[in-house]
């Protein structure tokens, strides 16, 4: 015979009698796996949660022996948002938790976070949600922002022929006072220029940027590097952060994004928006 203590004054056949009167008494605040007694219902909760030993859900009050399991069943059991570490009743009460709270960036139409709101905010402005609307004057092409026609510009792919040379010379027509622009490119107008390398670029094993010493597997690949901006210098700025950049469209996307509010400055909004009016009008 095993006797209960002096609350309860019983006697159990065996232990394992006795230990279920410990788990269902009111009396008895029992954590089995520890086999330790405490003084309240809440006193036995807070071990449960805190102890190293328990894997405990607040949400359900299971217990399991492993952190993998305790997780698997948040997962697949619980709505709980892990960086809060928040349960909620149901998924709309979650989804509200991530669209109302300031430390998540969350697109509830496409069930997405984002690490920031800059993120977020691009996402939002893409075409997924926008739909394409800024229509290439030279081609069928349509695109979600000025940033990405000034792109389609400055990639040479538009049937029109124009490249980044004639974007990089309307861009500085249009600013003399060099608001967003350097005054190296200032000067005659500049004339299209190509770089083009042969097959004396091959080192053996790879076609070789004579420039930086990158590699390519094909002589298109390493003209495609040579004609891009990455020899460039930074030749736009914002003049707000003063952050910078090689090609028009950077500037515009920088803008677009709201990133720092440069926007905002009356002087700025000025000559962006004849960037963005004058790229419809672009010729050779």
């Amino acid at each position: 015979m095993v006797w209960c203590d002096e609350y309860c004054n019983r006697y159990f056949v065996s232990d394992k009698a006795l230990f279920d009167h410990y788990e269902h008494s009111a009396r008895h605040h029992w954590c089995r796996r520890c086999d330790r007694h405490f003084s309240s219902a809440g006193a036995l909760l807070i071990h449960r949660v805190n102890n190293a030993a328990h894997n405990y859900c607040r949400a359900c009050g299971d217990d399991y022996w492993d952190p993998e399991d305790l997780e698997e069943h948040i997962e697949d059991v619980h709505w709980h948002c892990k960086n809060c570490d928040q349960f909620f009743k149901n998924e709309y009460g979650l989804q509200e938790h991530y669209r109302q709270s300031p430390v998540h960036f969350y697109c509830p139409s496409c069930d997405r976070h984002f690490a920031n709101e800059n993120s977020l905010r691009n996402h939002m402005k893409s075409s997924i949600h926008v739909g394409r609307t800024v229509q290439c004057k030279w081609c069928p092409k349509i695109f979600p922002s000025v940033a990405a026609l000034a792109l389609h510009l400055e990639s040479s792919t538009c049937a029109s022929g124009i490249n980044r040379s004639h974007v990089n010379t309307f861009v500085r027509s249009i600013d003399p006072n060099h608001l967003v622009t350097k005054r190296l490119i200032t000067g005659p107008t500049s004339t299209v220029q190509s770089t083009s390398a042969t097959e004396a670029a091959w080192n053996g094993y790879c076609y070789e940027c004579y420039f930086c010493s990158r590699e390519f597997r094909t002589l298109a690949a390493l003209n495609q590097h040579l004609n891009s901006p990455a020899h460039e210098a930074k030749i736009y700025y914002c003049p707000h952060c003063r952050d910078e950049f090689k090609c028009a469209s950077g500037l515009v996307q920088h803008v677009e994004s709201e990133k720092c509010g440069v926007y905002r400055f009356s002087a700025t909004k000025r000559v962006m928006d004849s960037i963005t009016s004058g790229l419809g009008r672009l010729t050779m």
